[in-house]
């Protein structure tokens, strides 16, 4: 059988705001997890439509498209030029999952859910003749799940080959994220089995590794043993964790031991009545100033993630959020404008309040209001959104943020990677156009290799610094 496995291109990825270093950084993994479950006899191949042209001039039998909402219509386009050429159309993903009667117009089968259970499943039922029409997961596990189709990815066109999921999900529940949606109908979070996870690390070559979940810290007995299993490879990686998971006595020193060098954090809201009107409660009453002079002692840089428009903001969110974050000394910033995505509490919530603009999914990319906000405009809303951007990564504001640390080396770590991810940007997309995204990833782990140092004035205790300059945290969260 030939099968042909697609990620088509977000609708940025050929917009005047697409940028290639966001979009070339990592490969399709989800879809060459799928793979591995394929007959050694099977002609597979992997599309990701980011760094390469689509070959559509060809025939395969099976044609597998994963779906994301803004490249939805995209998606549909491919879906329906396969099957009017005789091939047999499976859809996917996060979209298909909150909007099966809109995904199942253009397939001949869709899945809802994770595909662990579901994908094998239709695989028999179609050799046998019999494929259906829609597929649930229920059954919720990682045991078994064959090695990932590796071989299948073209590494050569991303920045960060080395990516890897451990776990599915997150043990939260935020009413503004999809992946709950996504796990309905069973457990919505859960990990593979430690020496499983160590096997496939082992695996990979070179230093670098990016956990691409969603919540690495959200078992703590299985974050504990996968970092003391890791501990002596010479690794280097990055991940995302909570601010309740820094804050945790013991996790993070296995983490950093173990090679952690960058965190991704969720701050979301510097407003507490925001928090609680997302149901985000597991950053209420958590100390952020705290969280990030853990990280920085430890020598962890932070990306800290943003989202503005929430019910109790006004028009002087954006100026505030940028303040702290670069009085913080937060290396890399990512800011996100509110999106209610379909089968979310946010979206039902919002159409419920006839609030919804519109449903052109392209344009629910987080850089586009597509809802009515409650005390700012859609236009103020957007301006402010690109304003945070700009003035986080400002020369002025990097140095700003570089002079939060305590020593000259972290510094001069601070400036390198906060400048050289944005103000050279046009050179790294240069680089990724040449396709030689992967020859640079020396550079980012010689930059990392200079994290992971103790900071020996660095104060680690739970009181604020009273030089900080910031209100309790009570005021902020």
């Amino acid at each position: 059988m030939k099968v042909k496995m697609i990620l088509p291109a977000l609708t940025e990825a050929i917009s005047p705001y697409w940028r290639p270093i966001k979009y070339s950084l990592f490969p399709p993994l989800g879809l060459a997890t799928l793979a591995g479950y394929l007959d050694d006899s099977d002609d597979v191949s992997i599309q990701d439509e980011h760094v390469e042209p689509l070959d559509l001039d060809d025939t395969p039998d099976l044609v597998v498209i994963q779906v994301y909402i803004t490249s939805a219509y995209r998606a549909y386009t491919l879906a329906d030029y396969y099957r009017q050429r005789g091939a047999y159309v499976c859809l996917g993903g996060l979209h298909v999952t909150s909007l099966p009667d809109e995904a199942a117009a253009h397939a001949d089968t869709i899945f809802l859910g994770p595909g662990e259970d579901i994908w094998p499943a239709f695989l028999a039922d179609l050799r046998a003749g019999r494929p259906g029409a829609i597929y649930r997961s229920e059954v919720r596990t990682l045991a078994g799940v064959p090695r990932i189709r590796r071989d299948l990815i073209k590494r050569h066109l991303y920045l960060v080959p080395n990516s890897i999921v451990v776990s599915r999900g997150c043990p939260h529940v935020c009413d503004f994220c999809y992946k709950e949606a996504f796990f309905r109908g069973g457990k919505s979070f859960y990990t593979q089995a430690v020496d499983d996870a160590l096997a496939e690390i082992e695996r990979l070559p070179g230093h670098h590794l990016y956990f691409l979940d969603d919540h690495l810290f959200g078992n703590a007995r299985f974050a504990e043993a996968l970092f003391d299993g890791m501990r002596g490879m010479g690794r280097l990686w990055q991940a995302a964790g909570t601010v309740k998971s820094i804050l945790q006595p013991g996790l993070l020193e296995k983490a950093v031991a173990s090679g952690l060098r960058s965190l991704f954090v969720g701050f979301e809201t510097l407003n507490p009545a925001n928090l609680r009107d997302q149901h985000k409660y597991q950053n209420l009453n958590r100390d952020y100033n705290a969280a990030i002079r853990r990280l920085h002692a430890l020598g962890v840089m932070v990306n800290g993630s943003f989202v503005f428009g929430m019910d109790s903001d006004d028009e002087t969110v954006f100026d505030r959020t940028v303040e702290w974050a670069v009085s913080q000394g937060i290396e890399t910033a990512t800011f996100h404008i509110l999106t209610p995505y379909p089968s979310t509490a946010l979206y039902q919530r919002m159409a419920a309040q006839s609030r919804l603009l519109h449903s052109r999914w392209d344009l629910y990319d987080t850089r586009h209001v597509v809802y009515q906000p409650a005390h700012i405009s859609p236009a103020t809303l957007e301006e402010g959104y690109w304003r945070a951007y700009r003035d986080f990564y400002r020369w002025s504001s990097i140095l700003k943020g570089a002079w939060a640390k305590d020593g000259w080396p972290e510094r001069l770590r601070h400036v390198a990677y906060a400048g050289g991810w944005k103000k050279l940007e046009p050179l790294w997309d240069g680089i990724i156009r040449a396709k030689r995204a992967t020859q640079m990833l020396p550079v980012l782990e010689t930059v990392l290799s200079g994290f992971g140092t103790h900071a020996p004035n660095r104060k680690l205790s739970n009181r604020h610094d009273e030089n900080i300059g910031e209100p309790p945290l009570e005021v902020l969260v």
